[in-house]
């Protein structure tokens, strides 16, 4: 069993940045892939960015050049820094961990971004 914690959210106007963490619980860290999710009112969950155990990452193309993930895995954390943010990234960001078997979902935390 993984729990995950998301924390960083908040209101931020365009153009400003938000670092997004997640923390882990759990042993085995560093063997899941984590992922960051958006889900704004109305629409789908969707990936917005993704490393895997060897720090390969992969990008929703609309965050591609604004948005870096990074891993901690002394401390096992997930990271989104989230530069130049638009209106459209408002949404709740999800942290989520999973091997090819199994997932894990953090909580969700909030991201506005006011124009």
């Amino acid at each position: 069993q993984v729990q995950l914690v998301e924390s960083g959210g908040g209101l931020v106007q365009a153009g400003g940045s938000l670092r997004l963490s997640c923390a882990a619980s759990g042993s085995i860290f560093r063997l899941y892939t984590m992922g960051w999710y958006h889900q704004a009112p109305g629409k789908q969950r969707e990936l917005v960015a993704s490393i895997t155990s060897g720090g390969i990452t992969n990008y929703l193309d609309s965050v591609k050049g604004r948005f870096t993930i990074s891993r901690d895995n002394a401390k096992n954390t997930v990271y989104l820094q989230m530069n130049n943010l638009k209106p459209e990234d408002t949404a709740v960001y999800y942290c989520n961990a999973r091997t090819t078997v199994i997932g894990y979902w953090g909580q969700g935390t909030q991201v506005t971004v006011s124009s």
